[in-house]
């Protein structure tokens, strides 16, 4: 790929019965992404990928095909393959420390107790790379948000209820929008814009 390309991964966990879940939300976003800009999204053992276009500028769109938590298995190997630098490696995924809908857009930072974001830290060498976050809220009991692990994990893969499948479908439109934008006019033009 030319040196301006960016790879754009999207994370998720992959089969049908997690298609639908929250922590699938950067799965959805890269699908859009292909859809919108007709990249075929090609299926390989670690990743499905595809290459192409947004507003004239080259692209690699990546889902991992490891689970969440082993993200970085797939991503390393593709930002290698590829010739990119982790600095236009551009991940988007969910975040429970936002309410659900709300976007966030991050320069660069930890993993921010996110394992799929750790792993790639890990396997890259590198936490210089931007990041699209997807609320999908916390979940709570009697009003009170919960950190149980557990409960956590049960939370990021489980569906949504319909209305908050909208709100969720919203923001993966909205992140697709912000992931155009950051590939044409700069990261700088994309966070004045989504982090409202």
């Amino acid at each position: 790929m030319p040196q301006d390309a960016w790879l754009i991964v999207g994370l998720g966990n992959p089969g049908t019965p997690y298609s639908h879940n929250r922590h699938n939300v950067g799965y959805w976003c890269v699908n859009r992404l292909a859809r919108l800009h007709g990249i075929n999204l090609k299926t390989r053992r670690l990743a499905s990928l595809g290459e192409g276009r947004i507003d004239g500028l080259p692209v690699v769109l990546l889902k991992p095909r490891t689970f969440v938590n082993e993200s970085g298995h797939a991503v390393a190997p593709a930002l290698r393959r590829q010739k990119i630098s982790p600095e236009r490696l551009l991940v988007v995924y969910d975040e429970l420390d936002l309410p659900a809908g709300r976007l966030r857009i991050k320069p660069r930072g930890g993993h921010g107790g996110h394992n799929g974001i750790r792993s790639i830290v890990a396997a890259a060498g590198s936490s210089d790379f931007p990041r699209i976050r997807i609320g999908i809220g916390r979940p709570h009991v009697d009003g009170e948000p919960v950190w149980d692990p557990d409960v956590v994990a049960v939370w990021v893969l489980s569906d949504p209820s319909p209305n908050e499948a909208r709100t969720l479908q919203d923001a993966v439109s909205r992140a697709a929008q912000a992931v155009e934008l950051l590939v044409g006019e700069g990261l700088e033009a994309a966070m004045n814009r989504y982090n409202k």
